[in-house]
């Protein structure tokens, strides 16, 4: 497991500690829950290579150009 050496202004370190103990995590813990949370990639990887694989897929105007107009907003 590696380790990993942070230096944080002492404001922000105080509102860390605070967070962590809402959570009932140790620093460390919090600090890697926050990391995983950043870096999770949800989708399979099979499904990330398909990303922009379509060439006809249409674009946002051609699909909104079956919606209907917004109604009028009134007044304040």
């Amino acid at each position: 497991m590696g380790q990993v050496t942070i230096y944080l202004e002492e404001d922000i370190e105080q509102k860390m500690v605070d967070a962590a103990k809402s959570a009932h995590l140790s620093k460390s813990k919090w600090i890697a829950r926050l990391i995983h949370e950043k870096v999770a990639n949800e989708w399979p990887q099979s499904i990330v290579e398909l990303a922009g694989s379509w060439e006809d897929f249409p674009t946002i105007d051609d699909i909104r150009s079956n919606e209907g107009k917004d109604a009028s907003r009134e007044a304040l």
